[in-house]
């Protein structure tokens, strides 16, 4: 099982400024590129303070100039806020000025914050629907000369340009979480990307049951490969793995917040959450946190990865966003490729 990086510029206060987060972004993308790390992902989002990424492409191809060997990966780019003709040339000429390092990982988005204004009126359904047209529209555009007559879009014969580095394109990969987009993941011959959010192993399991249901369906296809994404801190002592579970409860209030998207939101930034509130949450709290996500000391660390490669995970997202300063980021990242990596080694 190889090891990627999993990296927003967020925040949950005007603490930092975003160029004082993009500054900190880019060194822990290069600790996990001299780390040995297999890839970095960083994805998309529009008007939101807590996950700033407006277009994950562009920090790739600052980043193939700052890094060496990682892989660079959109976790992910929004389907249905992407023309397939904009989407291919953009894509493809990422993949030119990366050298042929891109991987792209597409979804159909979560918040309605964000459908309220960039597709007022879309609901995940419709949103699921025009990822499903989008991805073998790309396809079809990188072989070119291609006549497209979908629900969502039309257009004559169109060829990308330019064409990517990678042939016959670069890696997709799709986030999948109920039984049908796995399906359509790997049909399609589309690599899968699972998040298990605050949930335990158990959903860890059902994600992958999903995915070897659908690769049994379609066995005439060759079995794509599945990356499972977890917020993760390798902590020094048991202390500090409490004080991360602290600190990764109050960011998934704020998540969670942003996604029922009922909260009065200022500068782009949501009215600040109160120590009661926190306390209230009937779904997540600092125990769960610490039970749930991977948080402990180096060698429980290794003991849940493995666990996890015993499953069948090809690639494992150390998920790096959770409000906590950036020195015990750089502290918990560094723990992981010195202490926990070599396990897998």
């Amino acid at each position: 099982m190889r090891f990627s990086l999993f990296i927003h510029m967020e925040r949950v206060n005007e603490q930092q400024t975003h160029q004082q987060l993009y500054e900190e972004m880019i060194e822990l993308c290069q600790i996990a590129d001299e780390g040995g790390m297999h890839a970095i992902w960083t994805g998309e989002h529009h008007g939101m303070n807590f996950t700033i990424a407006p277009n994950p492409l562009l920090n790739l191809v600052d980043l193939a100039n700052k890094t060496k060997n990682v892989r660079l990966g959109t976790g992910t780019v929004v389907a249905p806020f992407w023309h397939p003709i904009k989407l291919a040339g953009e894509v493809a000429m990422t993949d030119i000025l990366t050298n042929g390092r891109l991987e792209l990982g597409i979804a159909r988005g979560a918040y309605a914050f964000e459908y309220e204004r960039l597709m007022p009126g879309l609901d995940p359904w419709g949103a699921g629907q025009r990822m499903r047209e989008l991805i073998p529209a790309l396809k079809n555009l990188w072989k070119g000369d291609y006549i497209h007559e979908g629900e969502f879009w039309q257009f004559p014969k169109t060829t990308s340009a330019p064409q990517p580095l990678q042939q016959p394109h670069p890696p997709i990969w799709v986030a999948a979480r109920d039984p049908n987009s796995h399906e359509f993941a790997v049909s399609n011959g589309c690599n899968v990307q699972v998040t298990p959010l605050h949930f335990g192993d158990e959903e860890v399991e059902k994600l992958m049951g999903h995915f070897k249901a659908a690769c049994q369906k379609f066995s005439e296809i060759p079995q794509p490969e599945i990356m499972l994404l977890r917020h993760t801190y390798v902590a020094d002592s048991e202390q500090d793995a409490q004080l991360a579970a602290e600190e990764i409860n109050v960011f998934y209030n704020y998540f969670g917040a942003w996604f029922k998207n009922e909260r009065e939101i200022s500068q782009g930034l949501i009215a600040p959450l109160s120590e009661a509130e926190i306390a209230a949450h009937p779904m997540y709290s600092p125990q769960i946190m610490r039970q749930n996500n991977v948080i402990g000391q180096a060698q429980e660390v290794i003991d849940r990865l493995k666990a996890y490669e015993a499953m069948g995970y090809d690639e494992y997202a150390f998920w790096i966003d959770t409000g906590m300063s950036f020195e015990r980021k750089k502290a918990s990242l560094e723990r992981m490729i010195h202490e926990v990596m070599p396990a897998f080694a």
